[in-house]
């Protein structure tokens, strides 16, 4: 099958653009490529490739939801680390991989600049948290609760709030599917378009 590799590095940039120093991806770039690639006949599976710092987390959600609705096989493959942000866009194909030094971060929702200090704004600030502790407790063997428990430990980060997971722990806890490299991801990318392909004949 034909496999496409979308890779996502640096910072998922949203409406707030990072400076030119910082690596990104460009959100509005990634939603009408996705939407071309669920049509796209030629395409078979989506191979997404992650090494986030962060970024935009509305931007984020966006695109973790488009991937999530995606009917083609699809495989995360975590690789260096997934920050912040990154741990949504890592569960939302049908299965996720890690490879064994990889790291992902866990932490509360946080932004950067003025902040209007006023109850609305935690109240903002809680409901992002909640829709993303929904969305990766529903695409991944994590739990709502464990999950947060990790994004607010104390005494783990230096400075900061939160947790940081590795390969095997990540898979241990049920947020990622499976220890893997490239090749795995492939193989599972294959095996997901074999499947589907009988399905459609049958």
């Amino acid at each position: 099958g034909n496999i496409y590799t979308l890779t996502i590095v640096g910072q998922v940039e949203g409406h707030q653009l990072a400076p030119e120093t910082a690596k990104t991806t460009k959100y509005e770039h990634v939603m009408p490529l996705l939407a071309g690639l669920e049509q796209d006949d030629e395409i078979d599976g989506l191979l997404l490739l992650l090494n986030t710092v962060g970024g935009d987390i509305e931007a984020g959600l966006g695109i973790a939801e488009l991937i999530t609705g995606m009917e083609k096989p699809s495989v995360s493959l975590v690789l260096g680390g997934g920050h912040s942000i990154g741990v949504p866009l890592a569960v939302a194909p049908k299965v996720s991989m890690i490879v064994p030094s990889a790291s992902m971060t866990i932490h509360p929702v946080r932004m950067n600049g003025t902040v209007i200090a006023a109850p609305q704004t935690f109240n903002y600030f809680e409901r992002i948290q909640e829709r993303i502790v929904s969305f990766v407790a529903k695409n991944s063997r994590i739990g709502k609760e464990k999950f947060l428990s990790l994004m607010l430990k104390t005494g783990e980060m230096a400075a900061d709030v939160g947790s940081v997971i590795y390969g095997e722990e990540a898979v241990a806890l049920g947020l990622i599917d499976q220890v893997g490299g490239l090749s795995d991801a492939l193989s599972c990318l294959y095996e997901q378009i074999a499947n589907t392909r009988q399905a459609a004949r049958s």
